[in-house]
């Protein structure tokens, strides 16, 4: 088995019905900007129901149709914001918990301590959270998710993984293996999967590859290491 092998994103996504929310973070072939990249799936009526907007360089969950929402707690939050020179991206309101721990001088990871995974049993989601920091040219990434230590949700455990940038580098988390009832949380590291230097590229072959049923909404964005300028591309099922 070789642990430095980079995945591609068909070998990850194709055959994978649902592998829920997910975050991924790296850095471009040509070592010229760093991406990231969030999508949501859903199962239910209620998690179908949205569609991703960008506002001011932020993201945010909304409802595709406001009349049929049945329960905003776990499915309309801010996706992604920066703070200084940090980009945060998370599958949930922890975004905010983030945000507000930076200003207050936190860590990632210590602005984190006061969150845990979702009450949405049997299945209890981790909340997997992402934030790249830039600075002399180059960046820096985290990873975390909160996950429970048990069938009944009774502990949760907490995993936070720093990142030095390689070319062509990217890393994956999400929030399930794959389908099932409940749901089997993630496991492990986050995977080590390819990025390409092309914007469009990276999220088309992210779109196709997610379950045309079960997938919802997708969002990408390169920035430039040397001007900071950035570029996103924001895929819809819903229009």
């Amino acid at each position: 088995m070789d642990i430095y092998r980079i995945n591609t994103p068909e070998e990850l996504l194709k055959d994978n019905t649902y592998p829920g929310r997910g975050i991924i973070i790296g850095k471009t072939p040509d070592g010229t900007k760093a991406m990231t990249a969030y999508f949501i799936m859903g199962r239910s009526d209620n998690s179908r129901n949205r569609i991703f907007t960008e506002k001011n360089g932020e993201v945010f969950t909304e409802p595709f149709d406001a009349s049929k929402v049945q329960d905003p707690s776990l499915i309309i939050y801010a996706a992604i914001r920066s703070f200084g020179n940090n980009l945060i991206v998370t599958n949930g309101n922890q975004t905010d918990t983030i945000y507000d721990g930076l200003k207050d001088g936190k860590t990632f990871s210590a602005a984190l301590e006061s969150r845990e995974f979702e009450p949405d049993g049997p299945n209890f989601t981790p909340r997997i959270s992402g934030m790249l920091t830039f600075g002399n040219g180059d960046f820096t990434y985290q990873m975390s998710i909160l996950k429970s230590a048990d069938a009944e949700g009774s502990a949760c455990n907490r995993f936070t993984y720093s990142y030095a940038p390689l070319n062509g580098l990217g890393h994956f988390i999400h929030t399930y293996v794959c389908d099932g009832n409940p749901i089997p949380t993630f496991q492990g590291e986050p995977e080590r999967i390819a990025v390409s230097d092309d914007i469009d590229d990276m999220t088309d072959i992210l779109w196709k590859n997610l379950n045309e049923q079960n997938k919802i909404s997708l969002y990408v964005r390169y920035v430039d290491l040397k001007t900071g300028a950035a570029e996103s591309r924001l895929v819809n099922k819903n229009k």
